[in-house]
């Protein structure tokens, strides 16, 4: 069995006027034999810290909210491990107005795409079933099976891959909170041209195209 931890970063709004409206958009996969290896990362961060800020802290890694010593522990930590990053930018300026209208229609669109220049590539194993664990983003109960049903039904048609497809919380997978270090980072990048933590786990980077450059 493989596992694939799946986050995005960034937003899917397309109003550019707002001030906090991204220009980009993504998705980022961390393949993994071993789930235990990514559960590690996070206790070794939490057993580092302090009492005082063990006491203050929610629980939950998130990229975003964490200072720079631990965005670094953690992306160091990543880079030593056995596993694969794979991504995709959209570059939103530039996505079709029928697709900004859908944006879930859209989510699903190129979470497949990655999915499919993957298999294609071979750039994971995919001759032993696969575990997909996406990071919970809607409430909508209808919304997430029909996620599932969808990259379900395109990769088994499209590849004969059996891919078992989970959506969870951060709390309940903790290899959901590393990848978002992850896609943390590469959205830097893309972003703000910061790429201080991308140059981390660069070498673990297997896959990074962009869609609508």
């Amino acid at each position: 069995m493989g596992y694939i931890f799946l986050d995005e970063s960034g937003d899917l709004g397309f109003d550019f006027s707002k001030k906090k409206t991204s220009n980009s958009f993504v998705i980022t996969f961390l393949f993994t034999d071993s789930k235990t290896s990514t559960e590690k990362i996070v206790k070794k961060i939490f057993q580092g810290f302090a009492k005082k800020k063990k006491k203050h802290h929610p629980g939950v890694l998130h990229a975003n909210k964490e200072n720079h010593e631990t965005k670094e522990k953690v992306l160091h930590a990543l880079s030593k491990k056995d596993v694969r990053i794979l991504t995709i930018w959209l570059n939103k300026r530039k996505v079709y107005t029928k697709l900004q209208n859908e944006k879930q229609v859209l989510y699903n669109y190129v979470t497949n795409i990655l999915l499919d220049r993957i298999c294609s590539g071979k750039l994971i194993p995919v001759e032993k079933p696969i575990q997909l664990i996406a990071s919970k983003r809607e409430t909508n109960k209808f919304l997430n099976e029909n996620f599932k049903v969808y990259i379900e039904s395109q990769m088994k048609d499209r590849h004969q891959l059996q891919i078992q497809i989970d959506i969870k919380t951060q709390t309940e997978e903790k290899g959901l909170q590393v990848v978002d270090f992850a896609s943390w980072a590469i959205y830097r990048r893309r972003e703000f041209g910061d790429d201080r933590y991308w140059q981390i786990i660069k070498h673990k980077i297997v896959e990074e195209n962009a869609l609508f450059p």
